[in-house]
């Protein structure tokens, strides 16, 4: 079968993975620097061609509720936003996770706090890996850092999303949402008949017998010790996700005297700052997190334990920076220097300045 190769923003690729997994429905709103995911959506008309719903919400708080219905049915459903948007999201990302539905939200970063800027950021991390909302939960957290990664990061999102039957997350910073790539898009899939989702989705609320006692699904329980139980089987879920779904990338990092930390878009200017140094003969390697959550504490502490230093570079005021030393903590590499680098504000570094940075903090 022939590629699908084309030039496109990082938004117009998640809309054009969405239509290619089969998805069922996209409940969104505009809000910059997202806005390109609905409007391609609209613009592709998949309504026509797969049966996708493609809707424009009167607001976050009512998308978010109608992918929580259209999950609660055992559908594939996503919805995406930018910061601001993504908070009022919030109480309902919690709903899905106390109802153990599968669900994908983007988020494409935008500078805050409040209404910010609309220049990107990476200042959501906290708000993505540490539940955003109120309760004992996780979602899923995948961190792109090139257009490929946003088309691939869909099916995997929706495939998580229904493996472990809890939210999935692309966390994306503004500028992989606006940056213009190569990308081969993925082949099309079949939307799930009824009957796929009735054997798939024993637990879904479709309204068709099924053996199921009731077509209800609430994240309300009173009784404390079933609140108790079920919050011990969401723990137990999680637990599952951390064995099984860690996932990074490492660059350089065999023969390295130094580390950085590095996730998204930033990881890729920081490459080129690791560049410039090993020219100069100062071995640095980067280890870029895939999935913030669940972050990959055991690879990142094992490499702590074996250079002299690490530099944790964000577009935020210092958030992943706190996951890395808990990394070096249980690694027993507390002796590790570990500093961090960040701008702010919607303005990006350039690899000069990560450069500048590192031989501040460790060779000066």
């Amino acid at each position: 079968m022939e590629e699908d190769i084309r030039l496109m923003k990082g938004n117009e690729a998640i809309a054009h993975a969405a239509i290619r997994y089969g998805c069922d429905g996209h409940f969104g709103y505009p809000i910059t620097p997202q806005s390109e995911i609905l409007e391609t959506l609209e613009a592709e008309m998949p309504w026509d061609t797969t049966g996708m719903v493609v809707l424009q919400a009167e607001s976050e708080v009512a998308a978010i509720n109608m992918v929580y219905g259209g999950a609660a049915s055992g559908k594939a459903c996503m919805t995406s936003s930018s910061s601001p948007g993504v908070s009022l999201k919030q109480e309902g990302i919690s709903y899905l996770a106390a109802t153990e539905l599968p669900a994908l939200i983007v988020n494409v970063m935008r500078g805050g706090p409040g209404l910010g800027t609309i220049h990107p950021s990476q200042a959501d991390y906290f708000q993505a890996t540490k539940g955003g909302g109120h309760g004992d939960y996780h979602s899923i957290v995948l961190a792109p850092s090139s257009v490929q990664e946003m088309a691939d990061f869909v099916a995997l999102g929706f495939d998580l999303a229904f493996k472990y039957r809890t939210p999935s997350i692309i966390l994306a910073d503004g500028i992989v949402g606006q940056m213009m790539e190569k990308v081969k898009l993925p082949p099309f899939r079949q939307r799930r008949t009824n009957e796929e989702i009735d054997r798939q989705c024993p637990w879904a609320a479709t309204g068709r017998k099924k053996g199921r006692k009731n077509n209800f699904l609430s994240s309300l329980e009173l009784d404390s010790h079933v609140m108790e139980a079920n919050n011990e089987r969401f723990q137990a879920t999680y637990r599952k996700i951390e064995e099984n779904e860690v996932r990074y990338q490492e660059y350089h990092t065999d023969d390295c005297d130094y580390l950085i930390v590095a996730f998204g878009s930033i990881a890729r200017l920081c490459l080129k700052a690791i560049e410039d140094a090993r020219k100069e003969g100062i071995k640095i390697g980067l280890i870029r997190p895939i999935t913030l959550w669940p972050f990959p504490y055991k690879a990142i502490g094992d490499l702590i334990k074996k250079v002299k230093g690490v530099l944790v570079v964000e577009l935020n005021a210092g958030q992943m920076i706190e996951d890395v030393k808990l990394a070096a903590l249980d690694a027993g590499a507390t002796n590790v220097p570990i500093r961090h680098f960040g701008r702010l504000g919607g303005i990006v570094p350039n690899p000069s300045e990560i450069l500048e940075a590192f031989r501040r903090d460790f060779l000066s």
